[in-house]
């Protein structure tokens, strides 16, 4: 009989690396960078086709949750559970709760750990891996998806392996941390090493067992987390304190490189997890001269180029190996060599405070978005978009008015202890009373909001109800 198999789709990230586009609160595996939809949804459709999958589990930081589900509802795959963790503890702890959560009602099926941020372009390739380690698995090897290298790349882990010939169960026989380059060209013409892609196969249970026997506190605290975890709508929300209490450690640190049972299946499938905007210039389409335009973008006489518009015209002449990104509030120009340097970026603008490090000017909510599009001294500005059938929360806010024009769509709005109903161009002034905003239509209502008072913080929100189970 074979084992139903488990996607666990690992949604989390800081969204350093792919800065400005991505951000703590935006992270890579939501982008759009081609027209199949985002990396995260990418990954969930390339399950399909797999024997005996079951639907998959997706583990992301409570942050995400609603961007999630978005991407998810938009796929049509809403069947898909969501884990949610309430900090960030690393690859071993998220793997360890979705084991347990897997295995609740007497299950023990292989888990398929799948981070949400990479590329796969040959999806049959993939599959065959799966068939492959599928036996081993089941026997109870814990097996990693080994890449076949292209090069003596340096932002990878490598993993050492011996015995059967490539296309076989090998046996792992070391772990290497990120090579310097002379190392990394030893490691590619010695051909035992392959790159450590991080997808995992293994039954739940043990993985559990390994992770008791060298990390006995993430287990017993994921444990504690899960007994105390509570239902939200769609979500699993693991506790707090209980999930606090475990070490931040990753799944190779924790089990993979100290395990006798760690083999691994060679992957020459298109591989990338887009670690980089070089990376990314690597997998997009590019024209004769070897650029990748996207966006409103105008390139002259430029050669191995990446140039990312999302809000103006960007012109680029006579660049070399340059990577340019924009959006409506910050602009990178590198060196596409250093392009593994926006995290060094990005932790000088943390110390700074600057909003820029960890959130986009459009912020997503679970109803919708909005778009700060202007601010100044006691006011602020924004575009709203809300989705049909979605409401805000029925809220006050104690230092501040809002003034709403609605630009397309109708607006349910209730307003003290009135209720009515809000077409194009019409205003409205919630002075400091109970107030809330709905979509009642089939087409997402936009609107401009001038906020005006003394203090325009989000934390300025007294919510008293509010469907979507925020506080």
């Amino acid at each position: 009989m074979t084992i139903p198999l488990l996607p666990v789709i690992l949604c989390g990230g800081s969204g350093t690396r792919l800065w400005p586009l991505s951000r703590e609160a935006f992270t890579k595996q939501f982008l759009r960078l081609s027209t199949q939809g985002s990396m995260l949804q990418q990954t969930l459709q390339r399950l399909a086709g797999i024997d005996t999958v079951s639907p998959a589990l997706l583990v992301c930081n409570e942050s995400s949750r609603f961007i999630v589900a978005e991407q998810v509802r938009e796929i049509g795959l809403e069947n898909s559970r969501m884990l949610l963790e309430p900090m960030r503890r690393n690859t071993a702890p998220a793997i360890a709760s979705a084991a347990l959560h897997a295995m609740e009602n007497g299950e023990d099926p292989l888990l398929l750990v799948l981070p949400s941020d990479h590329v796969i372009l040959d999806t049959p390739a993939f599959h065959r891996a799966i068939a492959l380690g599928r036996t081993a698995a089941e026997a109870g090897h814990l097996l990693t998806f080994g890449i076949t290298p292209t090069g003596p790349e340096t932002g990878y882990g490598y993993i050492r392996v011996e015995g059967e010939p490539a296309g076989q169960v090998q046996r792992v026989v070391e772990f290497v941390e990120k090579p310097a380059s002379a190392l990394a060209e030893q490691y590619i013409n010695s051909g035992d090493y392959f790159w450590n892609s991080g997808m995992f196969l293994f039954r739940a249970s043990r993985y559990l067992e390994e992770l008791e026997r060298f990390q006995p506190a993430v287990l017993v605290a994921c444990r504690a987390a899960i007994s105390a975890a509570k239902s939200d709508l769609d979500f699993i929300c693991l506790d707090k304190d209980a999930y606090a209490a475990s070490p931040d450690i990753a799944v190779d640190y924790a089990v993979m490189e100290r395990t006798s049972h760690a083999s691994t299946i060679v992957l020459d499938a298109g591989w990338n997890d887009v670690g980089s905007w070089k990376a990314v210039l690597d997998v997009e389409e590019k024209d004769a001269d070897n650029n990748s335009a996207n966006g409103d973008v105008l390139i002259q006489d430029c050669n191995d180029c990446l140039v990312h518009s999302t809000s103006r015209l960007v012109t680029a002449i006579g660049m070399r190996n340059t990577v340019i990104v924009e959006t409506a509030d910050a602009v990178v120009v590198m060196d596409a060599d250093q392009a593994q340097q926006t995290k060094t970026m990005v932790a000088q603008l943390v110390p700074r405070e600057r909003p820029e490090a960890t959130m986009h000017r459009e912020v997503f909510r679970p109803w919708g978005s909005y778009d700060s599009i202007g601010n100044g001294e006691r006011f602020q500005v924004k575009r709203i978009t809300v989705k049909p059938d979605a409401k805000l929360s029925l809220q006050m806010h104690h230092h501040r008015a809002e003034h709403w024009i609605v630009v397309s769509g109708t607006a349910q709005i209730t307003n003290g202890d009135k209720e009515y109903l809000l077409t194009e161009t019409v205003h409205l002034y919630p002075l400091g009373v109970v107030h809330s905003l709905a979509n009642p239509g089939k087409l997402p209502l936009e609107l401009i909001e001038i906020q005006s008072g003394s203090y325009l913080g989000e934390d300025d929100i007294v919510r008293f109800e509010d469907r979507y189970g925020r506080a």
